[in-house]
């Protein structure tokens, strides 16, 4: 489907906890070729260029940040939403918040219960071992990225590199430190009832330790047309390490979605 630059569908873009807008900047090939959507690309309060927020600085005030914002950016006109990680959690919560304007949702690696004790994860494992390049890294960089990346391939960790470190190196320390105090949605959208029946896609890695593959399911009351995919040989960087899988879906996704496009 090709529509013109001024009717392409907003697409509100929100990376997770600790790193920036850069690790979704690996999509953009993908979604700039199928013409459907106005990329804006977000860095929350306290990461990448963003200055943190004043106040206490929490889940409950992100998510008021983000909402007055994609309220000064889209108006009164649909649009979409794609997480990562916190992220997806943020773009769950602003689909609530705006029900009648949202018209997808594609998720990955979503944080579904904030608490990591509610979370069903598996044990950390690494499908593709890689000694050797880790031992040529800095010591301390090998250890970020050995702490997440279940592919250990020179691919994957130049796609880390790229996208991952800066955002982690530039990561407000004192933002985080107040967001681990308030990490909580009250109540959290996989508690509520009502219905968003749009294009809902997630992803997420079989080998995720952070944030696992099983509790997307029980988002599948929320989201009539939710389609969950589980992508073996990835983790919780799912897009990095197997992103030609993701590719597909997100082609999808923004077929169906961009098929759903008309006036609020």
């Amino acid at each position: 489907m090709q529509v013109t630059p001024r009717s392409r569908i907003p697409l509100f873009m929100v990376h997770g906890n600790g790193v920036d807008h850069r690790i979704l900047k690996p999509l953009e090939a993908e979604l700039e070729n199928a013409q459907i959507f106005d990329l804006h690309y977000i860095d929350l309060p306290g990461f990448g260029t963003c200055p943190p927020l004043g106040n206490r600085g929490g889940l409950p005030e992100l998510a008021t940040w983000l909402e007055e914002l994609i309220r000064q950016t889209a108006g009164e006109r649909r649009f979409a939403l794609l997480g990562n990680s916190l992220g997806a959690l943020l773009c769950q919560e602003m689909a609530d918040r705006f029900p009648g304007q949202t018209q997808g949702l594609f998720l990955l690696a979503p944080v579904v219960f904030p608490d990591a004790a509610q979370r069903t994860v598996p044990q950390p494992q690494v499908a593709v071992e890689n000694p050797g390049l880790l031992a040529q890294l800095d010591p301390r960089q090998a250890q970020q990225f050995s702490d997440i990346a279940v592919v250990q391939s020179p691919q994957s960790w130049q796609s880390f590199a790229q996208w991952v470190l800066p955002g982690l190196e530039c990561a407000n320390l004192r933002s985080m430190a107040k967001l681990s105090k308030r990490y909580f949605l009250d109540p959290l959208p996989v508690e509520r009832e009502s219905q968003l029946d749009i294009p809902v896609t997630i992803l997420c890695g079989k080998q995720d330790h952070i944030t696992g593959y099983l509790d997307p399911e029980r988002l599948a009351h929320r989201y009539p047309s939710l389609r969950i995919c589980v992508l073996d040989s990835a983790g919780h960087n799912v897009h990095l390490e197997q992103p030609e899988q993701v590719a597909v879906e997100l082609r999808g996704w923004a077929q169906r979605t961009g098929r759903m496009n008309a006036p609020a």
